[in-house]
């Protein structure tokens, strides 16, 4: 009956356990990141997993371009908060619709690191590291808590003259919330 009880507790927790997307698990991933990359210092052909905050999609007649300001990535290739190194070039082959993958998203690769690509940032020619991806996830938005600051001396949460709830109280989106 104590084995039992056990058994029951560890898968319980195991069911718990935050699991790596099905397509970011590919082997033979290096832990080469951005920086190194740009510091000239990963082999072009090295697998890799790298991500972060989308910040500009592109598409051409064979692939679609996406612009990712680099993260580090949590345990389970979600990026987190942070910076990782500058910005890279995910090379999707097909079509990804914009609305989709807008701006601000998070997004995880995995693929080859296949040398750089001179794009510009504004006015600046920005040396890009650039990946051809094997895979993609592209990250749902969390909600996290957040609570204001109210006009009253003795609480928060409640609006000016008290006439409802502050707008500033209650769940905004942010990839980087609480939980998992």
């Amino acid at each position: 009956m104590k084995r039992l009880a056990v058994l029951v507790s560890v898968l319980s927790l195991a069911g718990c356990a935050t699991r790596i997307p099905q397509e970011l698990r590919q082997p033979n991933i290096s832990r080469a990141t951005v920086s190194a990359a740009r510091a000239h210092a990963v082999p072009s052909g090295t697998r890799v997993r790298w991500g972060g905050t989308i910040a500009k999609v592109s598409n051409t007649p064979r692939a679609t371009w996406i612009q990712v300001i680099s993260h580090p990535l949590r345990h389970d290739g979600r990026p987190r908060r942070g910076h990782g190194g500058g910005r890279f070039l995910a090379r999707v082959p097909g079509f990804l619709d914009p609305a989709v993958y807008a701006v601000g998203r998070k997004f995880t690769v995995v693929g080859t690191f296949s040398g750089f690509e001179r794009d510009p940032i504004g006015n600046y020619l920005y040396n890009f590291p650039v990946v051809r991806t094997i895979a993609t996830h592209l990250w749902r938005p969390r909600p996290r808590p957040y609570y204001g600051y109210s006009a009253w001396p003795w609480g928060w949460g409640w609006g000016w003259g008290g006439f409802g709830p502050d707008p500033d109280w209650g769940w905004h989106e942010d990839d980087d919330g609480f939980g998992p």
